[in-house]
């Protein structure tokens, strides 16, 4: 796995040892970043503000640093995932614009202020089949976590449906071979 575009392009990315975590293919991740460039609803990758739920080895967000995004909060509760992530975090020379949470993605509280500003950019990336996207991103807008016009990108399985989620309306869907990519904007 390595960052596909950007000031990165072409770096390896560790992801965690075993099957609990299945990482973004690097053909599904550049389509996603395709659209996410194009289109006219995503918000602009440069000095985006990024929050990465499920994180496993980070490559969402990782991408997202690499073409521009200004910060990244990753979380997730495995720790064979955070160690993933410290280690791509030090090899990317990337402690001042990344913070790692050790979390439940569908817990999340209340935004720390430390974190400064909200959030506008966030991937979703839960395990298939267990129904956790309604609770995480409940979870962001009742914590404020993130800004009135975030937009969510949230990865299933291809054959997966996704439920009314209160708060957020369905702008654009896209399958890449076992993923199903759904892109949500605040309602």
């Amino acid at each position: 796995m390595r960052v596909i575009a950007g000031k990165f392009k072409g770096r390896p990315l560790n992801a965690p040892e075993g099957t609990s975590t299945r990482p973004t293919s690097d053909k599904a991740r550049q389509a996603l970043f395709n659209v996410l460039e194009h289109a006219a609803w995503a918000p602009p990758l440069d000095g985006a503000r990024v929050v990465d739920l499920f994180a496993g080895s980070g490559a969402l967000g990782f991408e997202a640093l690499s073409r521009g995004g200004a910060f990244c909060l990753f979380v997730d509760i495995d720790a064979g995932a955070r160690g993933a992530i410290r280690d791509n975090i030090e090899a990317l020379q990337l402690f001042g614009i990344t913070r790692l949470h050790r979390r439940s993605a569908t817990d999340l509280g209340e935004k720390p202020a430390k974190l400064s500003a909200p959030f506008n950019l966030v991937f979703l990336d839960p395990p298939y089949g267990k129904d956790l996207a309604p609770a995480a991103l409940a979870g962001l807008i009742d914590g404020r976590w993130i800004t009135d016009d975030a937009l969510a990108v949230l990865e299933v399985a291809a054959d997966e449906d996704v439920p009314a989620l209160p708060g957020w309306t369905i702008v654009d869907e896209r399958v890449w071979g076992a993923a199903k990519v759904v892109f949500l904007k605040r309602d």
